[in-house]
């Protein structure tokens, strides 16, 4: 143990000087060392923790509820607009089609079944 009191004054100096160099490199070099290790050490658990459970959760959890969402929208304003374009389609063609092949049959068939009754009826009558 170092004795403070001495009588020399030049002692007293040279260990107050030997303790203030001793004090501040020995704290800079512990400290630097300390807060190293302590950072990276504490950081990396701590990086991997957080970071595995925040991925985890945002993967099983964010992207399983955003993709279900944004999948059901998706499929349903897709699935209803092409379904109502092609039926609006589908049908005007369909049904124009139809009415006039139908009514062009229907009509002829009508007046050829009406003309033969007319002049069957017409000539029998005369």
């Amino acid at each position: 143990m170092v004795d403070l009191e001495c009588s020399n004054p030049d002692t007293s100096s040279l260990v107050s000087i030997y303790l203030s160099i001793y004090l501040s490199v020995c704290l800079s070099v512990c400290l630097s060392v300390y807060l190293s290790v302590y950072l990276s050490v504490c950081l990396s658990v701590y990086l991997s923790i957080y970071l595995s459970i925040y991925l985890s959760v945002y993967l099983s959890v964010c992207l399983s509820v955003c993709l279900s969402v944004c999948l059901s929208v998706c499929l349903s304003v897709c699935l209803s607009v092409c379904l109502s374009i092609y039926l609006s389609i589908y049908l005007s063609i369909y049904l124009s089609i139809c009415l006039s092949v139908y009514l062009s049959i229907c009509l002829s068939i009508y007046l050829s079944i009406y003309l033969s009754i007319y002049k069957a009826f017409h000539y029998n009558v005369q």
